[in-house]
């Protein structure tokens, strides 16, 4: 008892700690796994782990095949829901690059890592191949961490984020299909009998996750499942659609999962954002108990079996020479830079599913005596934690290095999609800003789009602005909705990842009929609200412009559209050409010159006396 119970507060521990200081989860959970597992051996009074999961085969935590099915299982689940991210519509959406790396790019590192493993470590080309298939996926909860404090081009960190996110399912649907070539004793001899019995394990797995992902979805269509039971009906549906298709063909449950993960999240599904969300919490879980298992079930033999040269140069090939082929293949005639090109060849961190997956086929191969498949696990944890160590230690000094670090984070997000914003942000675009609207209300995204402009419906409590690091060229942060208390909450939260240069509300009509405001977060005016806003924009739905004589003149201009009750200043472009955002603290400490253009919502105003 004591031991499970020590398991789940170690790898929740872990995953805080991840947290706090930015790091992907997957670093602490496996080093508290080998520390408590086979180093602890080298510490102990008895020479014991700390924690065994399995003992002489028969005694542990997890005895006999009961450590195996527990993995199994939870991969499953931790399978099913990354499958749920594979959109094809995303696909087609991010450009010939992305998916010239996900395809391209996983054949270089598949067919090179698989032969370089096979002459480096003289092992059979299955066990070979099979390792290089687990190492082709990189992971966005491996990748966000690292990413997430560095500015970069939004090209740079859109192909390392599309990347990860789409190679995890795609990845994870190759090595099974590896290992499962495998396991039928196929090998490269091509038998009939073993092609047949692979192509059944194929046939039913896809048959299988097929036709479970629509019985669910017809299932929440035509409200069979109350909505109290939702998740925890899903959950009990993934491991009975992995049970079922093992019993009519061995070993085929995990592609069974995988598939109708995609299938499922291809569909127009209401729930599927909350079934996804309940998924991804009971993946963090698992994990956190899964790699500390997983890690600890090492023995110091197989750690011993690493402590060679040609580890390191399987790593150097795999890491400095496989990956950037990869990326330059894939990126060939694309806009990239050649050093924007070389920090996406550096970022390519190894993650959950690599680890997870290679620990439960390593397991499995073992128990068939499969030759070398003791080096699986191994060598896989070796790659995870030397290229996760190597990018969170180096990947923000690279950056630097190549080139691609931005010294300046000018892109800005404006919470709210409503009229006036995107009248706005439609200007700050023409003008060579990029501009990013949030809003939890689908039309306005809808809207939006259809403008051109980049948006994405998004829920300002939850933390996934935070976790995007496509924002990371983000520096003002406008909040301009209709609620003061969301808008109040937007600056307290986003202020220190989005708001580098400033960040800025709307007055509340509170604020406004009582005269009390904050002047630090205050913008464009103290006496527009978002009623104001809105009648503005709705009556004249177009930004003028006026170039400044003076300092005189312009203090005579705000003053003269402070009057007017259908005009609010909005920006102002220096002679340099760049737009700077108007609010009560840039009025009172920016100097005015001549050239200087101001920008204004609403109704036009004719031009007083130049001083």
């Amino acid at each position: 008892m004591v031991e499970l119970a020590g398991i789940i507060i170690l790898g929740i521990i872990a995953q805080w700690f991840a947290w706090r200081f930015k790091i992907p989860a997957i670093l602490p959970l496996i080093l508290v796994g080998l520390f408590v597992g086979p180093i602890s051996t080298l510490i102990s009074n008895d020479g014991a782990k700390w924690l065994e999961p399995v003992w002489n085969g028969v005694d542990g935590l997890f005895p006999g095949e009961r450590l195996f099915n527990f993995v199994s299982l939870a991969i499953g689940i931790i399978l099913f829901e990354g499958g749920l991210t594979l959109k094809k519509d995303e696909i087609l959406n991010v450009g010939p690059s992305i998916v010239k790396l996900i395809t391209l790019g996983s054949l270089v590192t598949f067919f090179g890592a698989g032969i370089a493993t096979h002459y480096i470590f003289h092992l059979s080309l299955e066990i070979s191949f099979l390792f290089s298939a687990l190492i082709i996926v990189t992971g966005p909860t491996v990748i966000a961490p690292i990413l997430r404090n560095i500015p970069l081009k939004k090209d740079v960190s859109t192909v390392l984020k599309w990347e990860g996110i789409l190679i995890d399912p795609i990845g994870a649907l190759v090595a099974v299909l590896v290992f499962e070539f495998i396991t039928v004793e196929a090998g490269f001899e091509y038998t009939k009998d073993a092609l047949i019995e692979f192509g059944k394990i194929v046939i039913i797995g896809f048959s299988i996750g097929f036709t479970a992902a629509y019985a669910l979805y017809y299932s929440l269509k035509f409200k069979f499942i109350p909505h109290y039971l939702l998740n925890v009906i899903t959950l009990a549906w993934v491991l009975l659609v992995f049970v079922l298709s093992d019993l009519f063909a061995q070993e085929s449950g995990l592609l069974a999962v995988v598939v109708m993960g995609m299938v499922l999240g291809n569909m127009k599904v209401r729930e599927l954002k909350e079934i996804h969300y309940f998924k991804e919490s009971i993946s963090i879980l698992l994990i956190s108990i899964l790699f500390i298992l997983l890690a600890a079930n090492i023995n110091i033999e197989d750690m011993m079996l690493l402590f060679r040269w040609e580890t390191l140069v399987l790593f150097a090939i795999i890491v400095f020479v496989l990956r950037p082929i990869g990326v330059f293949i894939s990126t060939a005639n694309s806009g990239l830079k050649t050093n924007e090109k070389l920090f996406i060849s550096w970022v390519g961190p190894r993650g959950i599913v690599a680890a997870g997956i290679a620990s439960l086929f390593g397991l499995k191969l073992i128990m068939i005596g499969e030759p070398g498949a003791e080096y699986i696990t191994p060598l896989v944890f070796m790659v995870v934690l030397g290229t996760v160590l190597l990018n969170a230690t180096t990947a923000r000094l690279f950056a630097k290095i190549a080139g691609v670090f931005l010294k300046l984070s000018e892109g800005i997000i404006i919470i709210g999609a409503s009229g006036f914003s995107r009248l706005i942000a439609t200007y700050l675009k023409n003008n060579n800003r990029r501009v990013v609207l949030i809003d939890s209300n689908s039309q306005n995204i809808d809207k939006a789009n259809e403008l051109g402009l980049e948006a994405i419906e998004g829920n300002v409590y939850s933390d996934e602005l935070l976790e995007n690091i496509e924002l990371n060229d983000v520096g003002f942060l406008l909040a301009l909705t209709a609620s003061s208390s969301v808008n109040k909450h937007v600056i307290e939260k986003f202020s220190p990842n989005f708001g580098e240069h400033g960040s800025f509300r709307i007055i509340s009509t509170d604020e406004m009929l009582e005269g009390t405001h904050n002047s630090n977060e205050n913008l464009f005016t103290l006496k527009d609200d978002y009623i104001n806003l809105s009648e503005v924009v709705r009556d004249y739905p177009f930004i003028n412009e006026i170039t400044i004589e003076s300092e005189e003149h312009y203090n005579s201009l705000l003053n003269d559209i402070n009057f007017e009750t259908h005009a609010i200043p909005v920006f102002l472009k220096d002679k340099a050409g760049v737009i700077h955002i108007i609010s009560t603290l840039y009025n009172s400490k920016t100097k005015i010159e001549k050239g200087n253009i101001l920008m204004y919502v609403g109704k036009a105003i004719s031009e007083i006396d130049k001083k």
